[in-house]
């Protein structure tokens, strides 16, 4: 006779959400079971610099207990930013001022501090979801793929843009959004780049034009993270064999034949492998009814492109905002996810909205001075409030 393991909190997915949640609810002395489809913590790269805003990521890690650990990690000067043209022309540069509203961190570095503040064996790590299906009185039941199962009073859905757990609450799917990125690195850059270091600058680099553009920024470890972007059709990146990285820069450098050589140069001196991320987003305004045991947070609540930045900082916003409901909650679950919905669907849906609009503006057709115009607009509306 098989025994089925019962786990009174279980979150799937150990994305930086689900270790928020986890880290929260283990500070008010609630345990809850991670389950993650990879092998181990360092199964993947985790790859790019995140910028953690002090009104959600931060208070995220406050909450957790955190925050002071998590100054450490800080890249001094990443919050530095550049706006180009496509001959790469400055049109707006920016210092970072060191005032922490936005430090920038590797996003490796923020999962392993999370994960440093969870009880060892929290995370079940090699547990890929197959199933997930509703029993009685709020419980469920999840099967992995070796086939074992495991029943919960809550399951909460951190598994991103794809969910398992979405279909128990929401039919909406991801859609894609018209723009594609290709993800790449240029090691030791300092040394070996230095041309497209010193373009890049200290922090974040914006070199956009009609409908493209380059995104990139420093790591700590001296490398340039990449993304180029192309409004594109969804299946462009199946016309590419980007197993070939000569191949593909090829391909990708057809786009930008007429853009100032030193940016073509971020293609061409890519180190390793180019990787295609085409962006999707789930409609703007997701919500779902109130399902008995079970909730979403991050991406699998709300995906958007990354043009808000606030994926990540929403999604360990959503784990400590949903901790601290079922802290102030005690014995009755679902008190305590309505009130975290309450909030979670008008938050997302601002941010998701803001998300959408600045994917437009930064390709549009006077792009990027639709960008230059939206930051000078920000300027005098923080004078106006001074």
């Amino acid at each position: 006779m098989t025994t089925t393991t019962h786990h009174p909190i279980a979150v799937v997915g150990a994305g930086l959400g689900g270790l928020t949640l986890a880290s929260v609810l283990h500070a008010h002395g609630i345990e809850a079971a991670v389950f993650d489809l990879d092998a181990s913590a360092t199964a993947r790269a985790q790859g790019g610099m995140l910028d953690i805003h002090e009104d959600t990521g931060q208070a995220a890690l406050h909450a957790a207990g955190l925050y002071q650990q998590f100054r450490t990690l800080v890249l001094p000067g990443g919050e530095a930013m550049r706006i180009l043209d496509r001959n790469a022309v400055v049109l707006r540069k920016e210092e970072d001022e060191g005032d922490g509203t936005r430090p920038e961190v590797e996003r490796g570095e923020l999962r392993n501090l999370l994960l440093g503040s969870l009880p060892e064996g929290t995370v079940h790590w090699g547990s890929k979801i197959t199933a997930a299906r509703p029993l009685d009185a709020g419980r469920h039941e999840v099967t992995l793929a070796d086939g074992t199962q495991f029943t919960t009073d809550l399951l909460i859905g951190a598994d991103g843009a794809w969910s398992r757990i979405r279909p128990l609450v929401s039919q909406a799917t991801p859609v894609y959004s018209g723009l594609s990125f290709v993800e790449f690195d240029l090691k030791d850059a300092d040394t070996r780049h230095r041309e497209a270091a010193e373009l890049v600058g200290g922090g974040m680099l914006f070199a956009l034009g009609p409908g493209k553009g380059f995104l990139a920024h420093n790591e700590p470890d001296g490398s340039l993270h990449v993304y180029a972007a192309l409004t594109a059709p969804e299946d462009w990146a199946a016309t590419v064999d980007f197993s070939d990285a000569e191949a593909a820069k090829t391909a990708l450098l057809t786009h930008f034949a007429d853009w100032d050589p030193r940016l073509r140069s971020l293609v061409s001196e890519a180190d390793g492998a180019l990787i295609p991320r085409p962006i999707h987003a789930l409609p703007v305004g997701h919500r779902w009814d109130r399902t008995p045991g079970v909730t979403l947070l991050g991406d699998a609540a709300h995906l958007m492109s990354p043009f808000a930045g606030e994926g990540a900082n929403l999604a360990m916003f959503d784990g400590a905002e949903l901790a601290l409901a079922l802290a102030a909650h005690p014995g009755d679950t679902e008190q305590a996810l309505a009130a975290y919905e309450e909030k979670l669907f008008p938050r997302s849906e601002t941010l998701a909205a803001e998300s959408a609009d600045n994917l437009v503006l930064c390709f549009d057709d006077t792009a990027p001075q639709s960008l230059v115009d939206q930051f000078a607009q920000y300027d005098r509306l923080r004078d106006e409030t001074r």
